[in-house]
């Protein structure tokens, strides 16, 4: 059963209670923004009594912080131009004062023995490594001499094999690397000493080298 309607007397007294209702939440409103500048004031209040009374500072002679950094020096760069001057071996090297007079033209550093080179010829250091030539112009096979000596010394490699070829199949019939490798080595101050190889091992054609701790 539905309700009767409203009188115009209880339609009144629904919208005065409206009205009051909104009336009071406005007065609540503005009553919290008054406390909220309060606060605010209080603050700044707060923060002008403890620091006292401050004067802006008077403008200095200072460096331009803006100013762009300078570019970073490519030292990495450098380093490795300075490895490859340190790495340059030299074609014309007289080698041959330097090698034993034998029939294996050994070489061995100031302050080796003798018998260093005997040894290195009788299989005391085992070949850990071996950089074989064939097929290299002589540029190419001086810088891999380089890499490859200065890489053995990093990895504590210390005898290895260099096969330069005995020149079977050059015009002459004679190596063109066996006396440049000789003048490579003999540059390098990473080798103690080096000798041709023996039989099983490459002879006239390879050279077995010793090279120094890291």
């Amino acid at each position: 059963m539905s309700k009767p309607p409203l009188t115009l007397f209880e339609q009144l007294s629904g919208f005065r209670k409206e009205l009051k209702d909104r009336e009071q939440q406005r007065l609540e409103a503005e009553r919290e923004e008054a406390r909220r500048k309060a606060r605010l004031e209080a603050e700044k209040n707060l923060f002008r009594n403890t620091v006292g009374d401050v004067k802006p500072l008077k403008p200095q002679n200072r460096a331009n912080t803006d100013k762009p950094k300078p570019e970073p020096l490519p030292l990495q760069r450098w380093q490795d131009e300075q490895d490859v001057l340190q790495e340059s071996l030299s074609d014309e090297l007289d080698v041959e004062r330097l090698l034993d007079t034998d029939d294996q033209l050994a070489f061995r550093r100031n302050g080796i023995g003798p018998d260093t080179v005997r040894q290195l010829r009788r299989g005391r250091w085992v070949i850990q490594a071996q950089l074989d030539l064939h097929g290299y112009r002589v540029d190419e096979a001086r810088e891999e001499v380089a890499t490859f000596i200065r890489n053995c010394v990093r990895h504590e490699v210390r005898c290895v094999r260099v096969i330069h070829g005995k020149g079977l199949g050059s015009a002459g019939k004679e190596s063109v690397l066996r006396d440049k490798v000789r003048r490579w080595l003999v540059q390098k101050d990473e080798v103690l000493a080096f000798c041709s190889a023996g039989p099983r091992d490459g002879g006239a054609g390879a050279l077995i080298v010793l090279l120094k701790s890291a």
